[in-house]
């Protein structure tokens, strides 16, 4: 069969199998195949490179020109006022000028060595770290930049330094002007524009002028440490600043001084000598701010993370021009109110201060004061005025009991409350009035104006801590969670990093709304900025109704009787305003710890809060040391202050009164929501009596509340929505805030509302 047919290969006339799989003929055609796979990728890769290579000309051609007067130029940015005049240039003042001949060899061997090891050798680009760069970041997943140093000066000189201009665009652009830098100067001539133009942090610019800011002589007189310290700076002046963050400074530096020492630069020894030094060696103490730096310097420290948190820009390197909101003859107003005796008395000069200056319309923050008595050389000093970590007391309460009963259940001005023994749901834990007394029927514009604690307290449960809640983050103020207790304090045990509790600066925004109609407007420093191509971002406030025009105009109402009536040091004559007083107090813990037991006259933090149709003015003092405390006689230091900044502000603005809105109905001296009033109301002969003036009565109190007599009635209380039932927070000693405990003028016993007729 076979010799007849003859076998497969023979019939098609092929050569017999040698038994490798797939015949004699396999090894050629693989071997064809893969030429022809290699001259595809050939092919591939040239096609890559012309489009890779035309897609660099294409943006390389629209670089900017190569102007080396801005290799030199500051890059500072320049913060103006209303006025549209400069109060602070950063960095442009503070800059020394170094010669080529005169860099120290030290110097540039710490430069070259952590920045650009090769930088003697290549033409302004390096392939060789571009392409170490890339393996890098695909073994670790890291961004290790592949820029040497004169395209790192052709960036800070010509570019954008935030992360999302790094495109490919940019990159491109770089490299060809680095390229073209260096055919046009030498390398000791761009080493030394890069050592004059990197940012050194605390406004300074330079290594020359870093060397006499921080060491007090010339980059020619330091010594290996000092050197190293700020070769390793410009990567993150902020970060590395030895002033504020010594142990990364040192980090920092070591790995520079191990990067000489590699590169033969120095000897083992000198490394570790080096190494040794502490990195606080030499420096001197600051001395930078001026007098008018002292008196902007916490509104500087916002701005400066505004711009960055909206543009995402360096100010210290991208050369913006910043429009701020920031009025300067207000600010210098409030500075001295604050920093001087000239207005106000205070204890002493440990006494801190944060106030905050708000446009009630738009939001705007018109001044800031974070600290008191700041030290010369201040630089960017703790804004106290963006601290959370206070508690303003009694300012809670139109803001999570009667705002929103307002709101919420249609609580008229006049509704009738009862100041009696109150214990937080759930527990034992009383709460008490600051007098220790309690005063029986009031209504609830009474309870405001002498600041009645339990009546905050019941109002806050009938409300409801979600609706409570609700009221507040229409305000952008929030607790985690939010508790019985914040009826009448900000206390909380999560700050969140500032998300939680209440500032100075939150705190002048909340009662603006209630000045605005019930628009609340986001409190904001930079109106506008200006880039260096002459590109714009225009900011203004985000504006969202947070309550009903009724809640805010009888909250205002009401608030207005709290300085004719009541905190008489806040009133200005003549002058339409309201306002809130705020004393928080120490617990019976705090109390023990301090030995302060049995002492009521003192308070950690008093403060108070105002509008007119026109500003909102908060005020909180304080010692830092909480355990510091404010004597009741300076318990008034706050409204001070606010009386003196709003006398000042109003002056150059109208009286406006407020006007009633259609939603509302006045009857009598009490307002009303529209619909929700009630008829008149029935007299009877039950009277809720004045009560207790300490805890050992209370119970005593609370039987005496309901004694009957026929001489002084009262009016029966109206019908009101049914409150909420929901469950609150059951109250912790450890966890709950400590409820405010503050001084309020005295009522008299059973103050009467008047007769409310049907409309």
């Amino acid at each position: 069969m076979a010799s007849e047919f003859g076998t497969r290969s023979q019939k098609h006339g092929t050569q017999p199998s040698t038994g490798m799989p797939g015949g004699t003929g396999t090894p050629k055609k693989k071997k064809k195949i893969f030429v022809k796979i290699l001259i595809g990728l050939v092919a591939l890769g040239f096609i890559g490179l012309l489009s890779g290579v035309g897609l660099f000309w294409f943006y390389a051609k629209d670089a900017p020109e190569l102007d080396e007067s801005r290799l030199s130029d500051t890059v500072s940015s320049k913060l103006y006022d209303i006025n549209n005049e400069v109060f602070e240039d950063l960095g442009s003042e503070k800059r020394e000028i170094i010669q080529p001949n005169d860099v120290p060899q030290l110097l540039k061997d710490a430069v070259v060595s952590v920045e650009d090891k090769r930088f003697y050798k290549h033409n302004g680009v390096d392939p060789i770290r571009i392409v170490g760069s890339l393996f890098s970041n695909l073994k670790t997943g890291g961004l290790q930049g592949g820029s040497t140093l004169t395209q790192q000066l052709i960036k800070l000189s010509f570019f954008s330094t935030k992360a999302s201009d790094q495109t490919l665009k940019r990159k491109a652009q770089e490299a060809w002007m680095a390229v073209e830098l260096e055919r046009e100067n030498s390398k000791s001539e761009i080493l030394t524009y890069y050592i004059n133009k990197v940012y050194m942090a605390n406004g300074v610019y330079g290594m020359e002028t870093a060397a006499q800011t921080y060491f007090g002589k010339p980059l020619s007189e330091l010594n290996l440490s000092q050197t190293a310290l700020l070769a390793g700076m410009p990567q993150a002046p902020n970060d590395y600043d030895p002033y504020t963050n010594p142990e990364l400074a040192k980090e920092r530096r070591d790995i520079v001084l191990l990067t000489m020492e590699q590169n033969d630069k120095i000897t083992e020894e000198e490394y570790k000598q080096a190494v040794a030094t502490p990195v606080e060696d030499g420096l001197q103490p600051l001395n930078q701010s001026t007098a008018d730096r002292k008196v902007i310097d916490n509104y500087v420290t916002e701005v400066i993370a505004e711009v960055e948190e909206k543009t995402g820009k360096n100010v210290y390197t991208d050369g913006l021009d910043i429009y701020t909101n920031l009025d300067m003859n207000a600010q210098k107003y409030l500075f001295d109110i604050i920093n001087t005796d000239q207005y106000v008395e205070y204890p002493d000069a440990d006494l801190q201060v944060a106030s905050t200056v708000i446009d009630v319309k738009t939001g705007q923050v018109k001044a800031q004061i974070g600290r008191r008595n700041i030290p010369d050389d201040a630089q960017l000093t703790e804004n106290l005025a963006v601290n959370t970590g206070r508690d303003v007391g009694s300012t809670m309460k139109p803001m999570v009991d009667y705002g929103p009963a307002i709101e919420y259940l249609d609580y008229s001005t006049g509704k009738m409350m009862v100041d009696q023994p109150t214990t937080y749901k759930g527990t034992s834990t009383s709460v008490f009035n600051s007098d220790l007394q309690y005063f029986g029927s009031m209504t609830m514009r009474k309870a405001i104006v002498y600041s009645r604690n339990t009546t905050a307290v019941q109002t806050f449960d009938a409300v409801g801590g979600d609706k409570a809640a609700e009221f507040l983050k229409g305000l952008d103020i929030e607790f985690n969670p939010i508790e019985q207790a914040n009826a009448i304090s900000s206390n909380t045990s999560d700050l969140g990093g500032g998300k939680y509790g209440v500032s100075s600066l939150k705190l002048a925004a909340a009662y603006a709304a209630f000045g605005n109609g019930g628009t609340y407007n986001e409190p904001y420093y930079v109106s506008r900025v200006v880039y260096q191509d002459d590109s714009v971002d225009e900011f203004s406030t985000e504006s969202t109704r947070a309550m009903k025009d009724s809640t805010a105009y009888m909250m205002t109402d009401m608030l207005k009787d709290v300085i004719t009536e009541g905190v008489n040091n806040a009133a200005i004559d003549g002058l339409i305003q309201a306002g809130k007083t705020g004393t928080s107090n120490y617990s019976d813990e705090d109390l023990v710890r301090m030995g302060m037991v049995g002492q009521s006259n003192i308070a950690p933090d008093s403060s108070f809060v105002g509008y007119s149709t026109h500003y909102a003015i908060s005020v909180w003092t304080g010692y830092e040391n909480r355990d510091t405390p404010i004597h009741s006689e300076y318990w008034g230091t706050a409204s001070d202050i606010y009386r003196e900044m709003m006398l000042y502000l109003s002056q150059s603005v109208s009286n406006d009164d407020w006007e009633m809105p259609d939603s509302v109905v006045r009857i009598g001296s009490e307002l009303y929501v529209k619909g929700a009033q009630t008829q008149t109301p029935i007299y009877t002969s039950e009277v809720q009596t004045s009560t207790t003036t300490s805890e050992s009565s209370s119970e005593s109190s609370s039987s005496s509340s309901s004694s009957s007599t026929a001489e002084e009635p009262t009016p029966t209380v109206e019908p009101e929505p049914t409150p909420s039932s929901e469950e609150e927070p059951t109250p912790s000693s450890e966890e709950e805030p400590t409820p405010s405990s503050e001084e309020e003028p005295t009522p008299e016993p059973n103050p009467t509302p008047d007769p409310t007729p049907t409309p």
